[in-house]
Formats: C-alpha cells, structure tokens, sequence
C-alpha cells in the first residue's frame, strides 16, 4: 500500500493493493477503530462542507478507509448521502492531482511519488479521446458530451464550443473538470450496494450517527435536479399552467419561481420558461427571480409552505406523500431520495441535447 494509492483510493492500482494484502472487510470493521473513525469522518464531511477531511497519517488506514466509507454509504443509502460522497470524492481529488501537476519540480526532488496527466487518461480509457494541441487539448465529442453533462453553464454547451473533426477544444483547466466528472462517476459506480448481515451489524452505531447527521442539517438548497416528474403535486400544476401560457396570479408566479430557484435553475432558464405566460416582460420577471434568489434583494425567499400554498388555493391534487409532509422542498428531496439513478433525467440535460445533437450533426 503507497501513499499515492491512500491519496486516490478510486484507482485500479489501489485497489489491487488491497487484494494483494487480502484484507477483509470484516475484521477491519470489526478490529481497527482507525480505519473506522476514518471512513465515518470521510462520509461525515462529504456531508456537512463537500470534503473528505484531513487524510490520516498512516497509509494504510486512509486506504481502506475509503472502502468502508463506501460501506457506510451503502448502508445509510439515500440518495443525497451517495450524490455529495461521490462528489466530495471527486472534488478532493481534483484538488489533489492538480497540485501535483503543477508542481513537478517539487515531486521531482523528493521522493513522493505522484500522479500524472497520463496515468488519469489511461485510468479512465481516455487516452486517445484526449488529444494535446497548442491552445490546450481535444476531446472527443463523445466523450465531450458524457463528462460535460452535469457541468452547469452556457461555456460547457456544445453548441458554444469550438468543434473540428468530431473533436472538442478545450483548455487545461476544463480538461481537470471533466476528470473530476469521470473520478465522480467511478465513485459512484455501483453505490449503493448489498452488505453482508455481518458487517452492517459491526457499523449500526456508525450508520445511525451518519443518519443523524443527514437529518440535522438542511440540504434542500443543495438540489440541483430538475425532474418534474418528481414535482409535489401542486409545483406540477402550477409548471403545467406556466407551460400552457396560462395566466397565474402573483401568488402563484412567486410559488413557482422560488422552487425552481431552490431546485438548482439559474434566472436565464426561469425567465426563458416564463415566456410563453400573458404579460411576460422579460425585464420585470428577470427583476422578481433575482429578487426571490436574494440577488437584488437582502432577503433569500424560500418557496412557501405547504399551509401557505392551501391558504392561496394553490395546494392541489394532494396524494399520500402529502399527507406525511408540510413543505414542497421535503416532498421533492424526498422523491430524489427515494428514486433511482435512471428516474433522474434532469430536464434541463434533456432540453440542451437537442441543441447539441443539432450542432453535432
């Protein structure tokens, strides 16, 4: 086990490190309390500030700490837990390896071994779909579009990147990013998956420490997501008047607009749904989102409660979710949680393959 496999536990060469010292799992979690305290702060920070903590001193448990940070996500398998582990994974790892490739005087001189450029392309199978070139690299657009897909931005389209022989220009920095985006789906592979009776029963104490955690804090401004399928009842309705042009009173209008805000759309994708509704004006309804996102105003509104939806007569077409819960955000975090990974096509992706699809051909 090498410092560099401690330092990115997600590749292929760490993983073999561990199957050749033929540990298991088992005993780990039932003996070494360091790999265990470890793996729970790795899933805790994911959660609470999108890091994976400082890295233990000995190679060996920040090692297998990541395996059974993976175990630990698994069993407390919700949606959101998976979602920022992966991505916190990612996130250090980036953080990590572009260090290190900027410093290769510094590594050269000591004896620390370090990643390469190279290794991550071959890591991840991309080494003929990334090309060098004067300006930066090239992508393929296949691949281009596979690890761009979850990058928010107009720059990230394909319809605004410059596109010759199938390929994608891209710079250094946004060479890193889509990286980051192919470590956070290795992360994600295969999360959540069954554990063994045994081991779970070693975690419980763990496993519900981690579900406290989760509960006390308020990640609903953390979605990012847009499924409308998966809307409360009453945001359907609502998005269905928008959609059909129909006109909403003011009520209504701040309704919608604060849920989409607190779900992750940017004031360009609100104002451009909001178009098709009588009376819009681009500048008065660019003006309210940004008002509601806290932008021009001092105060971040939050979308209204459910009691204040039913005192409007906006609460409609209630079904049994909605009698368990009083906010629209809850209902909606908690249809993310409980649906799976091929259920979140998000709306937005959907709408700019067309446009992508149209500049590729």
């Amino acid at each position: 086990m090498q410092p560099l496999h401690a330092r990115y536990p997600f590749l292929a060469a760490a993983r073999e490190a561990v199957e050749t010292a033929a540990v298991d799992l088992g005993d780990v979690v039932a003996t070494d309390d360091a790999v265990t305290d470890r793996a729970v702060a790795r899933v805790e920070h994911a959660i609470t500030d999108g890091s994976v903590g400082e890295p233990h001193r000995r190679t060996r448990v920040e090692l297998l700490s990541y395996p059974v940070a993976r175990v630990l996500v698994s069993l407390v398998d919700t949606h959101v837990c998976t979602r920022k582990y992966a991505q916190a994974e990612a996130e250090t790892a980036q953080e990590r390896f572009s260090q290190e490739f900027a410093a290769t005087t510094e590594f050269k001189s000591t004896s620390t071994e370090r990643v390469t450029l190279d290794q991550l392309l071959a890591e991840f199978d991309l080494a003929t779909a990334v090309t060098d070139a004067d300006d930066g690299y090239r992508v393929e657009v296949g691949t281009y579009l596979d690890l761009a897909a979850d990058q928010r931005g107009d720059r990230w389209r394909l319809v605004n990147r410059p596109l010759a022989d199938g390929r994608v220009r891209i710079a250094a920095d946004e060479l890193h990013v889509l990286l980051k985006q192919a470590i956070r789906h290795r992360v994600a592979e295969g999360l959540p998956f069954q554990v063994p009776d045994a081991i779970a029963a070693e975690l419980d104490d763990e496993v519900e420490h981690l579900t406290e955690v989760l509960a006390e804090l308020d990640l609903t401004r953390e979605i990012d997501t847009v499924v409308p399928e998966l809307f409360p009842p009453c945001m359907q309705a609502l998005l269905d008047q928008v959609q059909k042009g129909e006109h909403l009173e003011h009520h209504s209008r701040f309704a919608i607009a604060a849920f989409l805000t607190s779900i992750g759309m940017t004031t360009d994708e609100i104002v451009d749904l909001f178009q098709v509704n009588p009376g819009f004006g681009e500048e008065a309804t660019r003006y309210q989102v940004d008002h509601i996102r806290g932008d021009t105003s001092p105060t971040e509104y939050s979308t209204p409660a459910c009691s204040t939806m039913q005192s409007y007569g906006d609460c409609v077409n209630m079904d049994d979710l909605c009698e368990r819960i009083s906010h629209p955000m809850a209902y909606y975090e908690k249809r993310i949680d409980d649906a799976d990974d091929d259920e979140l096509d998000d709306w937005r992706d959907e709408n700019a393959e067309g446009d992508d699809e149209a500049a590729e051909a």
